[in-house]
C-alpha cells in the first residue's frame, strides 16, 4: 500500500506518472473518489508515462476513451453514470482487461464486482485542507520480475 498527500494538480500528476511508470499491458486500475477528488490529473500522469499524446479529458459521456501509447492502448473509462453491472458489461468495459491495453476505471466502485481479481485500487480523497488531496494505492499486483 501507498499512501501520498498532494497540493497542486501538477503533484498529482507527478504520483500519477510514478504509477504509470510500473503499469503494464493487461493491468487494470481502479479510481475510486468524490468528484473533484483528483481521478482525471492522475490519468493524466498516467498516460503521460506511459506515452500517450494528446489532452486527456474524462469520458464522463462517452464513456470510455482510448489513448494509443508507445507500447500499449490506454483505455480511460467513466462509470459515473453508469447504473447497473449490465450496462457496464454492455459498454464492451470487459473486452479491455487484457494486453495490449492498460485500464483506468474512474467510478470504479460502482464496477468493482466486474474487475480482476489483480487490479491496482486507486483512492482519492479532500483533505481538509481544499488544496490537499490523499492518495491510496492498493492492491498492487504480486512482486513482478
Amino acid at each position: 500500500m501507498t499512501d501520498r498527500v498532494t497540493r497542486t494538480p501538477g503533484e498529482t500528476e507527478e504520483v500519477g506518472r510514478e504509477l504509470g511508470a510500473v503499469l503494464r499491458p493487461g493491468d487494470v486500475v481502479a479510481l475510486v473518489g468524490e468528484l473533484g477528488s483528483g481521478k482525471t490529473q492522475l490519468v493524466t500522469g498516467i498516460c503521460s508515462a506511459l506515452g500517450t499524446h494528446g489532452h486527456v479529458t474524462s469520458p464522463t459521456f462517452t464513456l470510455i476513451h482510448e489513448y494509443p501509447a508507445k507500447e500499449v492502448v490506454v483505455v480511460h473509462a467513466d462509470m459515473y453514470r453508469i447504473t447497473s453491472l449490465r450496462e457496464a458489461i454492455d459498454t464492451g468495459l470487459l473486452e479491455y482487461f487484457a494486453p495490449p491495453y492498460v485500464t483506468l476505471v474512474e467510478w470504479a466502485d460502482r464496477v468493482l464486482d466486474l474487475l480482476p481479481p489483480e487490479h491496482y485500487l486507486v483512492e482519492l480523497s479532500h483533505r481538509g485542507d481544499p488544496r490537499e488531496r490523499g492518495i491510496t494505492i492498493r492492491n498492487l499486483p504480486a512482486e513482478r520480475s
